[in-house]
């Protein structure tokens, strides 16, 4: 049973609010786009870049799913973010939005994918990208992804996004939101809808019944 702090939560997101933080030891407030961006889930609905395409195909990163939640979220709030200006600012996640959406994985409805990079003598496995989410019915709302390229994790997020995109589609889900625009999400083809356009398709989506896969291996999901 959700404690009463997730149960709003969720209910924030039912009606197409999400919370950020102003700063990394911010404080946080609910927003609701006037435009909201998706990635369609429809046949073609995700654009992959070529050069993705050709580094998916041949990465050696290996993908796991809600095997690092705490890891990948925490690693999403220690990366710079630049606005629509071009400017780096603070992440928007901070403490309470960690330790919530921690519970709120635990509680079954927020989930991550993850990019392992394997040091070939050892064999130990280092986490090197990855993103995470909020899982409500059909609906899955992508709050953030971090790459580590320094660590061997070029393109990580990007290809983890790919696999979010066909599993949602195996699952039966049928909304993926991104939020907000922003250059870097206009390349995968994203879609910006109006409020109220986004409230009745986020109504319909949250009345689906889509399961999450346990955790383990995304099985490559498209990237042949």
């Amino acid at each position: 049973m959700l404690s009463p702090d997730l149960h709003a939560l969720l209910a924030a997101y039912a009606q197409g609010l999400f919370p950020m933080a102003d700063s990394r030891h911010g404080e946080v407030s609910f927003y609701r786009a006037t435009r909201r961006s998706i990635i369609p889930l429809a046949d073609g609905g995700l654009i992959i870049p070529r050069s993705l395409r050709a580094a998916a195909r041949k990465t050696p990163l290996t993908f796991t799913t809600d095997t690092a939640f705490a890891q990948v979220i925490s690693a999403c709030a220690d990366t710079p973010r630049q606005d629509n200006l071009g400017t780096t600012r603070e992440t928007w996640i901070n403490d309470w939005i960690i330790d919530t959406y921690t519970r709120l994985h635990h509680a079954g409805h927020a989930h991550s994918i993850e990019a392992w990079a394997t040091d070939a003598a050892t064999g130990r496995r280092t986490l090197v990208g990855g993103l995470y989410g909020v899982h409500l019915g059909g609906a899955f709302f992508g709050e953030s992804m971090f790459s580590r390229p320094d660590l061997g994790g070029t393109n990580a997020s990007k290809i983890a996004l790919v696999h979010l995109w066909h599993l949602l589609r195996s699952r039966g889900f049928a909304l993926l939101d991104t939020q907000l625009a922003n250059e870097h999400m206009r390349q995968f083809g994203i879609v910006e809808v109006t409020h109220a356009k986004f409230a009745k398709m986020l109504a319909s989506a949250t009345t689906k019944d889509a399961d999450w896969p346990a955790p383990g291996d995304t099985m490559g999901h498209g990237l042949a």
